[in-house]
């Protein structure tokens, strides 16, 4: 997990520095989205940015990840998750009650910042290195696909997704400490909240709607789909 939290810090910082004095097409989204619900928004170049519910399972989650996707459908994993690591913890494409967040910690960790591929050479190749990066073992396989994973993201593009309204039950549990900072920044984010599904409240509480804009700084010259709105810009 080290070794994915360092390559996530080591690709923003390299891909800031490289894009610093380049020109980007700077596209503007927003959308709501209500909880076990998708939104979704064509990009461009076949791309569509999603919010897509998160599976509930045992532990009943709620919220969304952030998916950059092919239309129709490219397969596991999403050019967006390849890019913005770690794989297996915690993580800024992720907006719910997972790895022991709660609703109100969820909203909190506002604004969210990610990267994403644009290139589908790159998604393939990415998909195929997946397997040995995410397995968590550190072997010569994982550490030689570890890095071509960074080169690929130091070449894709940087989003942002801020919340600025939100309607959650708020869970009972206390903060985990990693999250303290979390949770006392939700007094920040535009919420309200609403008692819990059959008067149970429980420990992580529920995201139920939000309401965001995402901005993405994509390369130069790209075509931007009717209705969305675009200006040139310095690349992030």
């Amino acid at each position: 997990m080290a070794v994915l939290v360092a390559l996530a810090a080591v690709a923003t910082g390299h891909a800031a520095e490289a894009q610093r004095a380049s020109s980007c097409q700077r596209l503007t989204l927003a959308g709501e989205a209500s909880a076990g619900h998708e939104w979704r928004q064509a990009v461009g170049g076949g791309w569509v940015l999603r919010l897509a519910p998160i599976v509930p399972g045992a532990a009943s989650y709620t919220g969304w990840d952030l998916v950059m996707d092919r239309e129709p459908g490219a397969g596991y994993p999403d050019a967006l998750l390849l890019a913005t690591p770690p794989y297996g913890s915690i993580s800024e494409r992720e907006i719910g009650t997972t790895f022991g967040l709660r609703a109100q910690d969820a909203i909190g960790w506002n604004p969210r910042s990610f990267r994403f591929l644009t290139d589908v050479a790159a998604l393939r190749q990415g998909q195929q290195l997946f397997g040995a990066v995410a397995a968590g073992q550190k072997t010569d396989e994982s550490q030689r696909a570890g890095q071509k994973l960074m080169q690929l993201a130091l070449h894709g593009s940087v989003g942002q997704l801020r919340i600025v309204d939100a309607r959650l039950s708020a869970g009972v549990a206390d903060a985990a400490p990693f999250s303290e900072n979390w949770a006392l920044q939700a007094a920040r984010t535009p919420h309200s909240e609403v008692p819990a599904q059959n008067g149970q409240a429980t420990a992580r509480g529920s995201l139920d709607w939000i309401r965001f804009t995402v901005t993405l700084w994509m390369p130069a010259g790209w075509k931007t789909p009717a209705g969305v709105q675009s200006s040139r810009a310095g690349c992030q």
